[in-house]
């Protein structure tokens, strides 16, 4: 941006920071107290927050239509591409074709030659298909041969997906399984910290539950886990439960009806809330 007069002085907005010169051209370590309420100064504060909440909502985006699998039209790529908040939640994400099969690295998006990528051979290459998909990393059997290969390209991916932690469902299990105790048991002195954990981890609580909806193949799966329900106080103890899944109705499901996103998501919501738990405790108890 260019600079906009304030007074005496000039300011404009630099990484996401507003800077100041005075008169003579010389730049200023800060902005000056007296210019805090500046029409000028104000404006660009007000840009740059807005700047971030569309940073943060471009990644959000892209996580969801990974977390989803959701086919994404190119055309709809070459239109955000050139905005570089979307360029960099974009950048280097896999991509997969119609077929299922890993296309690579998206590096480039242009509405006339198509998306540019570095293919599973590390060469450069141009593709023109109608959609495509950033498929959830669960997804990908050649997952580990994908991170050691972004390794070696030095690829730096704005949304968590390659080295996004996954888990898969055991191939053994009984068929009346509907509950996955294997962080149940975390131990919290206080209910509000467990609450407030959810919180900052971006997931949801309801009626005494964490939760996470994953639309999955079109339908709608909600990993759900016990945290106790919060009378407005939160001061008495708790620990994390079970995990579960159900549908919209709010049906159990059997672990063979949940697909490889929603088991993957769901165990990955009650790792990261058991990880919070008060291990000192669990110390002492040993």
């Amino acid at each position: 941006m260019g600079w906009v007069p304030a007074g005496d002085y000039e300011v404009a907005l630099e990484a996401g920071k507003v800077v100041c010169r005075n008169g003579k051209g010389r730049r200023l370590k800060s902005v000056p107290a007296k210019l805090k309420d500046d029409p000028a100064v104000v404006g660009l504060r007000q840009l740059t927050e807005w700047l971030e909440r569309h940073e943060r909502r471009c990644l959000t985006d892209v996580e969801q239509w990974m977390v989803r699998s959701l086919p994404v039209p190119t055309a709809v790529l070459a239109r955000v591409w050139p905005d570089p908040a979307w360029q960099a939640a974009l950048r280097d994400v896999v991509v997969t074709g119609a077929d299922g099969g890993v296309a690579g690295f998206l590096r480039d998006v242009d509405p006339d030659r198509g998306l540019g990528l570095v293919d599973l051979d590390g060469d450069t290459v141009r593709i023109t298909p109608d959609v495509v998909s950033v498929p959830h990393p669960v997804l990908l059997d050649d997952l580990d041969e994908l991170r050691e290969f972004a390794v070696e390209l030095e690829v730096s991916q704005r949304v968590e997906q390659l080295f996004r932690e996954v888990w898969r469902r055991p191939p053994v299990l009984a068929p009346d399984t509907v509950s996955v105790d294997t962080y149940a048991g975390g131990a919290f002195k206080e209910l509000r910290f467990l609450h407030g954990r959810v919180t900052q981890l971006g997931y949801r609580s309801r009626g005494g539950y964490a939760v996470c909806p994953v639309v999955e193949d079109g339908t709608t799966v909600e990993a759900r886990i016990w945290i106790g329900e919060h009378d407005g106080y939160g001061e008495y103890d708790t620990e994390t439960g079970p995990l579960g899944w159900t549908d919209p109705s709010g049906r159990t499901l059997t672990a063979a009806e949940v697909g490889p996103v929603a088991w993957s998501e769901g165990m990955r919501m009650a790792a990261a809330l058991y990880a919070g738990r008060d291990v000192e405790d669990e110390e002492r108890a040993a």
